[in-house]
């Protein structure tokens, strides 16, 4: 079905024709491709792609790669001309050109707001405006013919494309559209129009509930507002239209949805004004992009969180937390002015600019990159290594921004130009790593950094925990970044992309990505919602699948974007399917964390909309995911060691000894760490028993270090 509506950009002059003439282009046109309820939309295969050449106007389907209209049909269905104004032919009174038409042969629809958002058409539906003949499975007994509107407000059918409209005498009617982006673009329009008092006088009773109403903003500003909307959803869409013809599209996914502000036959539209209208796009672009960054950023932050939560499960990571490094920093921060280990302060550099002396260590750098090649190589072949990288060496203006942002200018206490990662397996190798290293070239370890893979111990910025060892080669410092497996999965090599982002937008410093949105003004979170649209147009959401991350991030985006506009009910839509795709994916399911997470706004959004019991429900679910965590972690210690606190004299004891308590937390610690040590003990026979052996020390560039035997303890501190 075609409807459309035309919103005047002042109130209407007296009849004269020359005015009504200017009226017919002056004004807001949206016209849009609703759904005919005795139509499938979009058509089932097999059937045709001509559902909807009845309910459109050529206008919207004159496409090539949309559906195809033979030339009969676009006569029929293109808009009859406006009459003349002026006595009619039995020299009766005049008719106005928006409403001119008799019941028998009124075909299309128009309308004119008169200072209210007002839908005419010869066919109305519950479920749309039908444009021409009804279907013959139409129940024309519900057809409606004018609707004066009153209130508009988002429909809970399922495809997020309907709309309910409410008439001044309290009849009401969903629309629903062939895309999801129409009803949004309309409802806001309406949303807007309804808001003005300027326009809409005090006639007819407004709903007071609307978004913009709450803004108490003058006409004038609404009037502002709504031609600025309107003109970045119609070069939106024209866009859309563009990119669709250029990807050569299927027909069911065309685009039947069209604004036009029609200008004075005496003014022509400027090229300025479509420059400034591409410009507030390219802004808003920017803004969008940014935000979904953040989304992302904040998704891989919780990534990381869920592995390290469940590294700390293996039987040996307490034996791993209780182990010290050396010049270990701790928490010292990403701008760390004090880091102990740093390059050698040589002589030439008192005489050299800071461009030289970066210079100096990149040459240095190349020198000492063979032996670490080595090292490398050495570690990879005895352990058997899941990634091995190595270089380049770090540039020399890089080197001077970081220098610059996180030591203070000084250079020298840069250690990675000489870099190279490796990715082990999980917790045991990288035990088993660091012992081969100290009994193999432990006098060339200057640092072995662990503390952001301890519990007690802050994360990189964005999450990631790793393990660094400085080694000094050819009296240069290098680095080797040692990265476990379940860690590397989640962003491999562009992990540094994601935690340099995290330190630029400094991400850590709030927990929900939606607050990313706090202080935006309506208009533009009406504006990004135009482009989170304009990111999902190739893939609606009934029709997402749950493999396809990139669209599911958008609309997990789109999600706040609806929370915080006051759109509960296309949130709540939104989060039920992208619930249901995480529950059906082979890798994530229902009691997944991000799974858990849609379920939390979920709730939140069902209390915001009155549906209690059903939030209550969902409260109840994640609280029970909650104890299911618990007893994990609870049934990974007991797997250890006994429970210390079980006998029968307990609550006396507690009561002669109050520090008893405090004592047996420690003791409880202890046995913890003697328990997972025995469990690495049992891995290292089992899986690296040559780290046993007597001879075959491991070659490097700068020399043979036997392998010293270790005692049946294994690694203690890592006294280097």
């Amino acid at each position: 079905m075609m409807s459309s509506t035309q919103e005047e950009q002042a109130p209407p002059p007296p009849p004269a024709a020359s005015n009504l003439l200017f009226m017919a282009q002056a004004g807001t046109i949206l016209e849009a491709a609703f759904v005919d309820p005795a139509y499938d939309w979009p058509p089932p295969d097999g059937v045709g792609k001509n559902a909807i050449e009845l309910q459109a106007s050529v206008n919207l389907i004159d496409d090539d790669d949309s559906v195809k209209t033979t030339e009969s049909q676009k006569k029929r269905m293109t808009i009859p001309p406006k009459p003349v104004v002026g006595a009619d032919e039995k020299g009766g009174k005049k008719e106005r050109w928006w409403n001119c038409c008799s019941s028998a042969d009124e075909e299309s629809l128009q309308s004119s707001s008169r200072g209210n958002p007002d839908l005419s058409s010869r066919y109305g539906h519950p479920n749309g405006v039908s444009y021409d003949e009804p279907h013959s499975k139409t129940e024309t007994d519900k057809l409606v013919r004018e609707m004066v509107v009153a209130a508009a407000r988002p429909s809970p059918d399922k495809t997020r494309r309907g709309m309910i409209l409410t008439g001044v005498d309290g009849t009401t009617m969903t629309l629903v559209a062939c895309e999801q982006r129409t009803a949004i673009a309309w409802l806001e329009a309406i949303d807007l129009m309804l808001a003005n008092r300027l326009r809409m006088g005090d006639k007819i009773e407004k709903s007071q509930n609307t978004g913009w109403h709450k803004k108490n903003l003058s006409g004038r500003e609404l009037d502002q507002i709504e031609g600025q909307y309107l003109n970045l959803a119609s070069y939106s869409n024209k866009l859309i239209r563009a990119n669709k013809k250029n990807k050569k599209a299927a027909a069911a996914s065309g685009i039947y949805y069209n604004i036009e502000m029609p200008q004075d036959p005496a003014d022509e539209f400027e090229e300025e004004a479509l420059e400034s209208i591409a410009k507030r796009r390219a802004v808003i672009k920017d803004s969008w992009d940014f935000y979904r960054m953040i989304c992302s950023l904040l998704r891989d932050r919780r990534k990381y969180n869920e592995v390290f939560r469940k590294l700390q499960l293996d039987p040996v990571y307490p034996y791993l937390h209780s182990m010290t490094g050396l010049s270990d920093p701790g928490d010292a921060g990403y701008e760390n002015t004090d880091k102990e280990v740093i390059q050698k302060d040589l002589d030439r550099y008192l005489s050299m600019t800071r461009t030289q002396v970066a210079e100096d260590l990149c040459k240095q750098a190349e020198i000492a990159m063979p032996s670490l090649v080595e090292i490398c190589k050495a570690l990879a072949g005895s352990l058997g290594m899941e990634e091995v990288g190595i270089g380049p060496v770090k540039e020399v203006q890089a080197a001077l921004k970081k220098a610059e942002k996180k030591y203070d200018g000084d250079l020298l206490k840069i250690t990675d130009f000489c870099r190279a990662l490796l990715v082990v397996k999980d917790l045991p190798t990288l035990l088993a790593l660091l012992e081969l290293a100290r009994d193999s070239f432990g006098p060339l370890i200057r640092r072995v950094k662990l503390s952001s893979l301890k519990s007690d111990h802050k994360p990189l910025p964005g999450g990631y925990r790793h393990c660094i060892i400085n080694v000094e080669l050819k009296e240069h410092i290098c680095e080797i970044q040692v990265h476990l497996w379940p860690m590397w999965l989640v962003c491999g090599v562009d992990g540094f992309r994601h935690y340099r982002h995290c330190v630029e937008y400094n991400t850590d410093s709030f927990e929900n990505a939606y607050d990313a949105l706090e202080g935006l003004d309506r208009k533009t979170m009406a504006e990004l919602i135009v482009m989170a649209e304009e990111a999902v147009a190739e893939t609606p959401l009934d029709s997402l699948e749950w493999f396809q991350e990139k669209f599911i991030l958008d609309y997990f985006a789109e999600v706040g974007l609806f929370m915080k506009h006051g759109l509960y009910v296309w949130a709540e839509i939104t989060l039920r399917h992208l619930v249901r795709l995480r529950t059906e994916s082979p890798d994530i399911g229902p009691d997944h964390h991000e799974t858990i997470l849609l379920y939390k706004y979920l709730e939140e959004v069902l209390r915001l909309t009155g549906k209690d019991k059903e939030a209550n429900e969902i409260k109840k679910r994640i609280k029970d995911n909650d104890k299911r965590l618990k007893k994990e972690k609870d049934a990974a210690e007991k797997s250890m060691w006994d429970m210390v606190m079980a006998a029968p004299t307990e609550a006396l004891d507690m009561i002669l000894d109050p520090n008893k308590k405090e004592r047996e937390e420690e003791e409880k610690l202890r046995k913890e760490v003697k328990a997972s040590k025995k469990q690495w003990r049992m891995i290292r026979k089992e899986r690296f028993g040559f780290l046993d052996a007597n001879s075959g020390g491991m070659s490097v560039a700068t020399g043979s270090v036997d392998e010293k035997k270790v005692d049946e303890d294994g690694p203690k501190a890592l006294a280097l």
